[in-house]
């Protein structure tokens, strides 16, 4: 039976991947910042096949704890990086943790033998650090797939900078490191909704849900979407878990990086669809979501079902 280490696998996406892999038959090793705190992965534990699970203490700075969790493993995903808005001091609290993280990590899987391939899971801001608005010269009705520039802006979030240099990280890896024994992919989601499998109250993703279906707004950037009544493009959480599955067990798809997205609506509407009220307008299809279809084989859900899936 082969394994998968799933770095996150007991957070809101990270759960989701965690349960695809036990359903098609593998061993799971999940990380946990602090193996103690059972509440932060209990709820794996009534997943089907959990017996085949096995939690492991892991900080991703520390590359001694890395070795110690890939080894033995066929696949590893790396979703370990947090979906963080509230940020102190970006430098510190974001850049040098993640990129150093990043580093570490691809350091260790390429001294690692054994594994097949590794997924690490990005994120939209790694293609455009101004979502949920328009990357530099597009407008809020202009598509955007894989063939566009990325873009980064200094006046972004810290947050979409972070995963964006996070990703320049990773392709200069890829380009240094030629004859690699594993591939690896990446996958990029959209903002990501849906029903979360814990009743954990730390989740941004699900807190978010809450804040747009309440509105309520917490900070600055939060209220701007409500004030801007700001289109979002968003993707169900199953869908981002079975293409991260999917790109795992893919061959031939070394250094890719696929966007994951549905349809985009905006706040008002989300809003409206949280309460189990039908959108005034229909959804439009922005960033586009071809390549991951193709590729992967994912057949992306209708926003309006993922909304209605959402639970306090």
């Amino acid at each position: 039976m082969k394994k998968a280490g799933i770095i996150g696998g007991s957070g809101f996406i990270g759960s989701y991947v965690t349960k695809v892999f036990l359903d098609n038959g593998y061993q799971v090793k999940v990380s946990s910042t602090d193996i103690t705190n059972k509440e932060k992965y209990q709820h794996l534990m009534s997943l089907k096949h959990s017996d085949r699970i096995e939690f492991a203490p892991l900080n991703v700075e520390d590359k001694e704890a890395l070795r110690s969790f890939v080894s033995g493993c066929d696949i590893v995903v790396h979703g370990g990086t947090p979906f963080q808005l509230s940020v102190q001091d970006p430098q510190k609290d974001l850049f040098d943790r993640t990129i150093k993280g990043t580093e570490n990590f691809l350091e260790v899987v390429s001294q690692t033998p054994g594994i097949e391939k590794v997924v690490l899971i990005a994120s939209v801001a790694s293609w455009n650090t101004n979502f949920p608005m328009p990357a530099g010269g597009k407008s809020f009705t202009d598509s955007f797939d894989e063939n566009d520039t990325r873009f980064i802006s200094n006046e972004s979030h810290p947050y979409a900078q972070a995963k964006y240099l996070v990703h320049q990280a990773v392709e200069k890896f890829i380009t240094e490191k030629s004859g690699l024994s594993f591939e690896i992919t990446s996958v990029s989601p959209v903002m990501v909704m849906g029903r979360s499998l814990s009743t954990r109250q730390d989740s941004t993703s699900s807190g978010l849900q809450y804040l747009i279906k309440n509105k309520i707004a917490p900070d600055p950037f939060i209220q701007a979407i409500y004030d801007n009544d700001l289109p979002l493009t968003i993707v169900d959480v199953e869908d981002v878990a079975r293409a991260i599955f999917n790109a795992a067990t893919t061959k031939g798809l070394h250094g890719k990086d696929y966007l994951l997205t549905s349809e985009t609506y905006k706040a008002s509407d989300v809003n409206l669809m949280l309460n189990h009220y039908a959108p005034k307008e229909n959804g439009a299809v922005i960033y586009q979501n071809a390549r991951a279809t193709t590729d992967l084989g994912v057949q992306f859900k209708p926003v309006r079902e993922t909304l209605a899936n959402y639970s306090n």
